[in-house]
């Protein structure tokens, strides 16, 4: 399997214009052409065992809800407790990283899963933007440590002739072996710990390793002739001492069907809250003179898809950020960012 993508949009627009740490658009990325995954697998046993072994991405296959899906901000992918916390961004979407992936499947209804991944998708030397250090994804970065992700999965009522109504419920962990830089304390010139607030000049602390955990909930609860809806819940926790998203949730609703005789639209709505770490908050206090404590990030999305055609979707889509940046704007730290409203429609053709 070989994916490469052609990306002609001309930056980062929608992040750099609302400010956010949650990208608004899950395909936005440097405009070139890249190769994202190639990887080899195969399944043994019918299908019980399968290996994936090459350039591969944790968000195709970790951390994901299919009810999130219909949302276009990227947090409702790869979200923001892992996207702000692992090093640059971690393996997804648009820098994957060499690994390999193992998934077993005792059961139709469990299934575990682990990978080990390349720590730094950028490369070791990268001292730009992650996406101009492996512009083309050529890089096949073997620096940054390993990265390590695990998770359990749990599918109930996926037969066809199930009574219940269906779902899928996660449970994951990851952790990094890389040096972090700890986000609160330092070693001034005299090696004497001192904040990085009080003086952004000092070394800061290093921690070995970096690591966090997860969940995922995604249950249908009703579902009638044409329509049904599903609601999704996920949430994760990782160090505040070398992290940016201390704690992270989000939750939403999908309703397919919500017209009648459209039973392939589907409405989408989301909420997700990143939770900015207490180390970072404590920076900030410390700063003199003085600016914005940062506090946390809100999204809410409203997402309409609608099915033209079989092969052709289009998805009229409104967000509202609250607290971007956790509500300190990164050009002037005195000046708290407003929150900001973006409206958007997306055109998705399948040949």
């Amino acid at each position: 399997h070989v994916t490469v993508y052609q990306l002609h949009n001309s930056g980062h627009d929608a992040v750099e214009n609302a400010g956010s740490i949650s990208d608004p658009s899950n395909i936005d990325a440097l405009a070139t052409t890249r190769l994202f995954t190639a990887w080899f697998q195969q399944n043994a046993f019918d299908d019980r065992l399968s290996l994936r072994i090459g350039q591969i991405a944790a968000d195709d296959e970790f951390l994901n809800s299919q009810t999130a899906s219909g949302l276009i901000n990227g947090t409702f992918g790869w979200a923001d407790v892992v996207a702000a916390n692992m090093l640059n961004g971690g393996p997804a979407f648009p820098l994957a990283t060499p690994g390999v992936r193992l998934a077993v499947k005792p059961t139709d209804a469990l299934t575990v899963q682990t990978a080990v991944f390349s720590g730094n998708p950028a490369g070791g030397s990268c001292t730009d933007t992650p996406q101009q250090c492996n512009r083309y994804g050529t890089t096949f970065s073997f620096s940054g440590g390993a990265l390590w992700m695990g998770e359990l999965q749990y599918a109930i009522n996926q037969g066809k002739d199930a009574v219940g109504l269906p779902g899928v419920y996660k449970l994951g962990a990851w952790y990094a072996t890389a040096d972090f830089n700890d986000l609160h304390y330092g070693l001034d010139a005299s090696g004497t710990q001192v904040s990085l607030g009080v003086d952004s000049n000092a070394t800061p602390l290093t921690h070995k390793g970096n690591s966090g955990i997860y969940g995922v909930a995604d249950q249908m609860v009703w579902r009638g002739k044409e329509s049904s809806l599903n609601l999704f819940l996920r949430g994760g926790f990782a160090p505040s001492d070398r992290n940016l998203v201390s704690y992270y949730v989000d939750a939403g609703a999908g309703l397919k069907g919500p017209l009648p005789g459209r039973p392939d639209d589907t409405l989408t709505f989301g909420v997700a809250y990143a939770k900015i770490s207490k180390d970072i908050a404590a920076v900030d206090q410390d700063t003199v003179p003085a600016v914005v404590v940062r506090d946390y990030e809100a999204v809410f999305e409203l997402n309409y898809a609608l099915q033209v055609a079989p092969w052709w979707t289009v998805q009229p889509d409104l967000q509202y950020i609250v607290h971007p940046n956790g509500g300190q704007n990164p050009n002037d730290l005195t000046q708290r960012l407003g929150n900001a409203f973006l409206a958007g429609i997306r055109s998705t053709i399948k040949f």
